[in-house]
């Protein structure tokens, strides 16, 4: 065995039996992502090298853990690996991204490195008075906190300013019971919230746009309180993302159509132009019994008219035909659609719009496709569930 390789094993073996001597548990065992989900980005952007979580920051999206959590203390370290690096840690979050973008609902503990700040006066003529780089905690997309002053708005700003800049590494201390979140940045307490709504949920590390890593993450868990359903987070019942934000893997079209599509900004975009099926975009991968969601934006119609629905075809081909009826051009709606059997049902925004059954020929297991029907559309967040 490499000295190096013997020295990396040793150390984490003992962290490990450091942090069980007092009653944290590793939430990163040093040699894989086991524990962890990519909850809406590439295969590649995270990672394990040299013992330590890499993130490549593309695209913007974020991995969680397996499980919930409710009261507890997470400790972490981190280094941006390039001036200005933005990313973070999501406490108690969503297992899926909310609807319309990449994030995952819940309390977002800010890492941002001091590069951001000097580029925003920079371009400003002046600093920010809205958000800082010494630990900025603030709930996101949904969630919502009472924030500890100093703050602007729902966004707590740390009393003092304690975060080492690119490439140094910095450490976080997160409390968070029974709906008060504390962060202590390199050893003392800064900012923090509380009547937090999520109270339970996942926690995660999010990816936007710079390369970042993490180490040493363990956690103690806190006696429960018991937080009520309604402030508590979705419970995750097997979603995968079927879209990596950067490209059509995973996905066919038609080569002679292929350029309608494009991808940019975790959003995979139809162009205008004459309705074509042949246009479509379908999933390499068949399923048979599975539920899939998506967020859906219609463009807005440069002469005023009703743009024709976005479609969706379950089950190949000889399968059946699902209008996403109610799509607001130029906003995005969140459709939730249930293929059981010859049975199919479409939620917009969990509310129930239709029902319709397959045709008898249509096959047991198919592909799940995104149909032309002529006007621009962008569609995000892609999941499937299968039974």
């Amino acid at each position: 065995m490499k000295p190096i390789l013997l020295m990396l094993l040793l150390a984490v073996a003992g962290s490990t039996l450091a942090a069980e001597a007092d009653n944290f548990v590793p939430l990163f065992n040093g040699r894989d992502l086991t524990g962890w989900v990519n909850a809406n980005c590439a295969p590649e952007t995270w990672s394990v090298r040299a013992g330590l979580i890499h993130c490549t920051g593309h695209p913007t999206g974020a991995m969680r853990t397996v499980r919930q959590y409710e009261n507890f203390i997470l400790e972490a370290e981190w280094r941006h690996l390039s001036d200005g690096g933005n990313s973070g840690i999501f406490i108690w979050g969503t297992p899926i991204a909310a609807p319309g973008v990449p994030f995952l609902r819940g309390i977002e503990v800010q890492v941002l490195d001091h590069g951001y700040a000097r580029e925003y006066e920079k371009q400003n003529g002046k600093k920010s008075d809205w958000f800082t780089t010494h630990g900025d905690v603030f709930p996101i997309h949904g969630a919502s906190m009472k924030p500890f002053s100093p703050n602007h708005g729902d966004r707590s700003f740390p009393s003092e300013d304690r975060s080492k800049g690119f490439p140094e590494w910095n450490h976080y201390r997160i409390v968070g019971s029974n709906g008060v979140i504390r962060l202590s940045v390199n050893g003392k307490e800064v900012s923090g919230g509380e009547n937090c709504n999520y109270r339970k949920g996942y926690l995660a590390l999010e990816s936007e746009g710079g390369p970042v890593e993490f180490r040493n993450l363990r956690i103690k868990e806190l006696p429960a309180s018991g937080a009520a359903p309604e402030l508590t987070a979705p419970v995750d019942v097997g979603w995968r993302t079927l879209f990596t934000g950067l490209d059509l893997r995973g996905w066919k079209t038609n080569a002679a159509t292929a350029s309608r599509w494009h991808v940019g900004g975790e959003h995979l975009a139809l162009k205008a132009g004459e309705a074509n099926p042949a246009a479509g975009l379908w999933t390499d991968k068949e399923f048979r019994d599975a539920e899939f969601v998506l967020d859906c934006r219609p463009a807005k119609s440069a002469e005023g008219k009703e743009p024709p629905p976005p479609t969706v075809q379950v089950r190949g081909a000889k399968g059946g035909e699902v209008k996403l009826a109610g799509a607001t051009p130029g906003s995005y709606q969140r459709f939730t659609v249930t293929v059981k059997g010859r049975e199919v049902t479409v939620k917009r925004n969990e509310q129930e719009i239709q029902r319709l059954t397959l045709p008898a020929a249509a096959a047991a297991r198919g592909t799940f496709g995104l149909r032309d029907s002529g006007g621009a559309v962008e569609f995000m967040n892609l999941y499937v569930r299968e039974w």
